[in-house]
C-alpha cells in the first residue's frame, strides 16, 4: 500500500504540474486530487519539494536507463531536448518556479550521462588520456545544458528541434577531430 500512495501522490503531483505553475500547488491540493489524507502525504514526503525531486530525479534516472549508449551528437541533443518537449508544460512549470535548481539539477544529471555515453562510444577505439577524456566529455556536457537553458529562457518559442538539426550538421566530424588531436596530443 506504501508504494501505491507513495507512486498516487507523484502522479497527483505531475497531473497538477501540468495544470498550474508550481508555486499555485499546495499538498492540499495533492491530497484532495487523491483522495488521501494529509498525514498519509506526510508519512511519505517531508514536503512538496520532496515530491518535486524525487519525481525529477526518476524522469532522469529512466531516461538514463532507456539510453545506455549514444552513437551520434543528434542523439546526444535529441535525447534532451525530447523529455523537454515531451513533458512541455511541467517543465515550464517548474522551470518557472522557486524550484527551477532542482529541475536544472536533472538536466545537468541527464546532459553528463548522455555526454559520457556519446563519447565513450567515440573513444573507445582512439587511446587518448583521462583529462582530456573529461574535458571533451564536460564540453559536450556543458553545450547541451546551455542550449536547453537558453530555449527555456527564450520561452521555448523556437523550433529547437530545426536548431539542432542545423547545429549538428554545422558541428559534423568536429567531435571525431577533437578526439583525434587529442591523441595525436598525447603521442
Amino acid at each position: 500500500m506504501t508504494n501505491l500512495t507513495k507512486k498516487a501522490i507523484k502522479e497527483c503531483f505531475v497531473a497538477l504540474l501540468e495544470k498550474k505553475p508550481y508555486n499555485q500547488i499546495t499538498v492540499k491540493d495533492i491530497v484532495e486530487e487523491c483522495g488521501i489524507n494529509r498525514n498519509s502525504f506526510y508519512y511519505h514526503y517531508a514536503d512538496l519539494a520532496a515530491v518535486a525531486e524525487e519525481v525529477v530525479m526518476e524522469n532522469a534516472d529512466k531516461i538514463i536507463a532507456e539510453h545506455p549508449s549514444i552513437c551520434s551528437l543528434e542523439e546526444f541533443l535529441d535525447t534532451v531536448i525530447n523529455f523537454v518537449l515531451d513533458n512541455k508544460k511541467t517543465v515550464l512549470h517548474l522551470y518557472n518556479s522557486v524550484r527551477r535548481d532542482m529541475f536544472e539539477l536533472y538536466l545537468w544529471k541527464v546532459c553528463e550521462h548522455c555526454s559520457e555515453a556519446y563519447i565513450g562510444s567515440l573513444i573507445s577505439a582512439h587511446n587518448i588520456g583521462d583529462a582530456e577524456r573529461k574535458l571533451i566529455i564536460n564540453h559536450f556536457k556543458c553545450a547541451g545544458f546551455g542550449e536547453v537553458l537558453g530555449w527555456l529562457n527564450d520561452g521555448m518559442k523556437n523550433d529547437i528541434k530545426q536548431q539542432n538539426a542545423l547545429i549538428c550538421e554545422l558541428k559534423r566530424g568536429m567531435t571525431e577531430e577533437m578526439v583525434e588531436r587529442c591523441e595525436r596530443i598525447k603521442k
